[in-house]
């Protein structure tokens, strides 16, 4: 990326200059970090559940116990966007934060299958959620830096493929511990099983070693490159007199057509999200393995089942990363977009009407095809139609129609799935792929800068 760099411009030219389009492997190593992020993500969302009701969590109390993760975001992404947007240090005004979310994050992953109470379980998840936060919002910023309009789609395919390639491992890591290595599966009620606790312990290790590499290995335009390639907007960003306070609101209420647009499809589609990750180890439990005996081998069993079936979900998100941007220029991002929320949506409701753990395979298949979408065709929108100046202050504020969903879900959907569903969550699985259904609808209404 050295040399690609130095190519931008000097600062003293006012004259907009192109980003140069940069190498396979520069971008490869801007987007490893993403593989680290999603251990992290993966452990939490294939286990938390478990963790929970391992320590006493009845399946009405899930919703409200996972609500520190929208919470946290909501919070987090777009304070830690708008003042890397504004900040540099030596290493950049990205990696920085990459770094520090890396450490915190960590430490959380080695903490949490230590909780010794369900309380302090809970704590612990608002903590790795923060961390793995203030690493994720500025690697979505990173690539609206980094590469031309042209590069944006593959840029965001590749952060799809190492989220989905993450996410296999992660999310398998306990049955691969527990059948290839033959690690514990079971414990005494109230404690987490090694089989789980090993795997957050490898998780902590990935995360941090992941987001090093993209660290050290990726560079960031200085300052006055950034001006060169768009001067208009950083002159008009540093002319400015208002306070930080009153700035943030300008551009909350000036945020772009395309963001508004694309914020209804978001909400529909992390509404579902949420429901697959709260629900998926109970409704396999329940409606597949008929248990919900915590204790029992047959539940373990059975939770394991659904870290295979996540990890299939996020393979197959892997695999269909760099098929995306393909049907994308053949149709449309926003066509390419609403064929996979569709599938994915289908793909939530037919889990309703199997029976066999295997057959789960395929309905995990269409759930990882729409999942790799989400990652990277909505971003990928969304970035062309950004200025370049207030790039991780709008990824942050995007992430508000990610978490606002997860938090009505988290307010709802317990007493959806008790006094509607009469406990049965497999029903909150197919109310998930009804709301998929709608934000395929809504993507249409999109307006795409490029198409």
């Amino acid at each position: 990326m050295h040399a690609k760099l130095k190519q931008a411009v000097s600062g003293n030219n006012k004259e907009q200059t192109k980003k140069p389009q940069l190498t396979f492997w520069q971008i490869w190593n801007m987007s490893f970090g993403f593989l680290g992020i999603q251990f992290g993500f993966a452990l939490q969302n294939a286990n938390v559940s478990r963790i929970f009701e391992t320590l006493g969590a009845s399946i009405d109390d899930l919703p409200i116990l996972w609500i520190a993760a929208p919470l946290t975001g909501l919070a987090i992404q777009p304070i830690v966007g708008y003042l890397s947007d504004r900040t540099w240090w030596r290493n950049g005004r990205r990696r920085p934060y990459f770094l520090v979310g890396a450490i915190l994050a960590s430490l959380a992953l080695v903490a949490m299958p230590n909780s010794s109470a369900l309380w302090v379980a809970a704590g612990l998840l608002w903590i790795l959620d923060s961390s793995i936060n203030i690493s994720m919002e500025p690697f979505r910023a990173f690539v609206g830096d980094m590469l031309p309009d042209e590069q944006v789609t593959q840029g965001f395919a590749f952060q799809s493929f190492f989220i989905g390639l993450g996410a296999v491992i992660a999310s398998a890591l306990p049955y691969m511990l527990t059948n290839w290595f033959h690690v514990e599966n079971t414990a005494i009620k109230g404690h987490i099983p090694a089989s789980v606790e090993y795997s957050f312990y490898l998780g902590a290790a990935a995360f941090f070693l992941a987001v090093l590499w993209t660290v050290c290995k990726s560079k960031e335009y200085s300052p006055q490159e950034l001006r060169a390639h768009d001067p208009g907007a950083w002159e008009a960003g540093h002319q400015s007199k208002e306070s930080n306070a009153a700035t943030l609101l300008k551009d909350l209420r000036g945020m772009p057509k395309t963001m508004a647009q694309l914020a209804l499809v978001q909400f529909f589609t992390w509404f579902a999200l949420f429901a697959m990750w709260i629900y998926t180890t109970s409704a396999v439990t329940k409606h597949i393995y008929h248990t919900t005996d915590t204790a029992s081998a047959l539940y373990n069993d059975g939770a394991n089942w659904v870290g295979v079936c996540f990890a299939v979900y996020n393979g197959f998100a892997a695999v269909c990363a760099f098929l995306l941007p393909w049907l994308a220029r053949k149709t449309s991002r926003k066509i390419t977009h609403m064929i996979c929320l569709t599938i994915g949506g289908l793909s939530l409701i037919s889990i309703y009407f199997i029976q066999t753990p295997e057959l789960l395979i395929l309905p995990m298949a269409g759930i990882g095809l729409a999942w790799s979408s989400i990652l990277s065709m909505p971003y990928a929108i969304l970035a062309c139609a950004l200025p370049a100046n207030k790039m991780g202050f709008y990824m942050g504020v995007f992430n508000f129609f990610i978490v606002i969903p997860q938090i009505l879900a988290a307010s709802i959907l317990g007493f959806f799935t008790k006094n509607l569903f009469h406990g049965d969550a497999v029903c909150t699985l197919v109310l998930g792929g009804c709301s998929m259904f709608v934000a395929a609808a809504l993507v249409l209404n999109v307006q795409d800068k490029n198409g």
